[in-house]
């Protein structure tokens, strides 16, 4: 066993995995105050318990079903089995406990089954989750795909819910990188869901971590779904929305985010997209818009994690001092003038103005005709255009 937590105290939370649904407020709050082995033992006991230990906040009928749950519970076999498996369970107190599950208060996982090498406190420390739409367009296939590339090449681990679309392109991104990734289930992680994904969940058991909180053989539910993307928020230090129509499950992972302090974002698409409308109002509120890599680590990143400056295309016209702008946007665009009138809309001096024609011609930009000086075929564009001539 892992040290930390007392062999008891694993048993009870294994044991718990099986009796109650992922973020259990009920559940929590009795952790809180009984601990799990007390809250298993007035779960299993068998009479029901004297009014000054029994447990309130609930229901009678939904607390039949966890004591019917609790009656057959089996911690020890759901251990080995996850062994077997080459998997481990862990429960808040121990080292590979990420401590910022803890903000989930109440409803905090009661413990994680793991599958994999690598430690999850240590890679949830500097951890994105990459979520979005299953079916996702192309382009948002390409963008997700993108992000966990170029998030897991800066040392960033990419998190997200190994579902069809946005969050299988995330992760096949971060290990064509060779990076890290960690894959969150709503079902055992022992079980394959999506069937399709066997072959990639299988490369992220061997090159990242796979997690759930259901033990073995726990199977995915619509709801499950839904209480998973509390733990993928709650995991990252920032989560990133590419594609998302307005009801998406991706917009509940931000919206925990949000509620969470940490950082919400989302990628734009087309604005006549339905499978984007959703980031779109997301954007509309207080998530951040970002297009790669580079931005989400400047955002979510340490000092100096600083995306390039974006700038179009340097253009020979941009190299030009004051004076030598001003000349040649003097000129007509059709037709030309001679040195005085172009130095009197230059607002400079005839001299100054020749001088500056003479190293425009030099550059390519202007020619001259006789006395009168014009645009040469190459300098001909629609900003000069626009700019009109005499």
């Amino acid at each position: 066993m892992t040290a930390g937590v007392s062999d008891e105290e694993r048993l009870a939370r294994a044991a718990l995995t099986r009796v109650v649904e992922p973020g259990d407020e009920h559940a929590g709050r009795w952790l809180r105050e009984y601990g799990a082995v007390e809250l298993m033992a007035r779960l299993t006991a068998p009479a029901p318990a004297p009014a000054e230990g029994a447990l309130t906040g609930a229901g009678e009928r939904r607390i039949a079903g966890y004591r019917i749950r609790a009656a057959g519970a089996c911690p020890e076999r759901d251990l080995e089995a996850m062994a077997e498996a080459g998997g481990r369970f862990i429960c808040p107190g121990d080292p590979e406990w990420p401590s910022q599950l803890d903000d989930l208060g109440a409803a905090r996982p009661v413990g994680l089954w793991l599958r994999g090498r690598p430690d999850l406190r240590i890679w949830a420390l500097r951890s994105v989750a990459v979520v979005g739409a299953r079916a996702c367009t192309l382009y948002g296939a390409h963008v997700a795909g993108s992000l966990g590339s170029g998030l897991a090449e800066r040392g960033w681990v990419v998190v997200s819910g190994a579902a069809h679309g946005v969050d299988g392109a995330a992760h096949r991104g971060a290990l064509a990188a060779g990076g890290a990734t960690v894959a969150v289930l709503a079902c055992g992680v022992d079980v394959v869901y999506p069937r399709a994904h066997a072959e990639l969940i299988g490369r992220i058991v061997e090159q990242g971590l796979v997690i759930g909180e259901l033990p073995p053989g726990g199977h995915p539910t619509r709801s499950r779904f839904v209480l998973r993307n509390r733990v993928i928020a709650a995991l990252t230090r920032g989560t990133v929305v590419v594609e998302a129509e307005y009801r998406s499950g991706s917009l509940v992972t931000a919206r925990h985010a949000r509620c969470l302090g940490r950082f919400t974002m989302g990628v734009p698409g087309p604005v006549t997209s339905g499978l984007s409308a959703g980031v779109h109002e997301l954007l509309r509120g207080e998530a951040v818009l970002v297009t790669d890599a580079a931005e989400v680590a400047e955002l979510v990143g340490d000092i100096g994690d600083l995306a390039p400056e974006r700038r179009g295309p340097v253009l020979p016209r941009d190299l030009l001092g004051p004076s030598g702008a001003r000349v040649l946007e003097a000129l007509p665009a059709r037709g030309g003038l001679d040195g005085g009138a172009i130095a009197r809309r230059a607002g400079t001096t005839p001299d100054e103005a020749v001088v500056r024609l003479y190293e425009l011609q030099s550059l390519g930009f202007v020619e001259r005709h006789g006395d009168g000086w014009q645009l040469t075929p190459s300098a001909m564009c629609p900003s000069n255009a626009r700019r009109g001539g005499a």
